[in-house]
């Protein structure tokens, strides 16, 4: 059964699945945007987890508990140094280095929000692109992963993500029920 990717929008917090990405920093901290909202919802576990771990390093990524979310692991992709940017080279080794966690979990679902796009100031249309492209790229071997949701904030953010899967894919989305 091939992998299904779906683009919808909501809050990545509230996701049933069995990982969430977390857009996070080298340092591990969690503290503006999404995760942000990882710490709030998910609890001291998750924060605990993540001083375990960090610092790590730019363009890695490492898995945490799920805490109080409804998700089991929050893979946390390091796509920019703490108070520092997203770059086009980082955001790709994150997303690369958050599917081999996932892997290694053989997690069977797993969210990702728009890594970057917050505080880190990324563009959102190279986020889409950068991202759809290496989930694309990993689906073309074997995997554990059946279900890839992108968790879009906002309407633009929505749009970009699906018109460039479409772009890349050359067919439509199929639909969220």
């Amino acid at each position: 059964m091939p992998t299904k990717i779906q683009i919808v929008r909501g809050d990545i917090t509230e996701m049933a699945v069995d990982a969430i990405v977390n857009a996070a920093n080298t340092d591990l901290v969690l503290d503006g945007g999404v995760a942000g909202a990882i710490r709030r919802k998910g609890g001291e576990r998750i924060v605990e987890g993540c001083n375990e771990i960090g610092p790590i390093r730019l363009g890695e990524a490492a898995v945490t508990t799920g805490g109080n979310l409804k998700a089991f692991y929050v893979i946390h992709a390091a796509s920019m140094p703490l108070g520092g940017q997203t770059t086009a080279e980082s955001l790709r080794l994150a997303t690369h280095n958050s599917l081999l966690r996932a892997e290694e979990k053989t997690i069977k679902s797993l969210a990702f929000p728009a890594v970057g796009t917050g505080v880190a100031g990324f563009p959102l249309e190279e986020c889409a692109r950068i991202m759809l492209s290496k989930v694309l790229e990993h689906l073309k071997s074997r995997s554990s992963l059946e279900q890839i949701y992108f968790v879009l904030f906002d309407d633009a953010a929505l749009k970009a993500f699906e018109e460039t899967y479409q772009q890349l894919t050359g067919r439509p989305l199929s639909r969220a029920s």
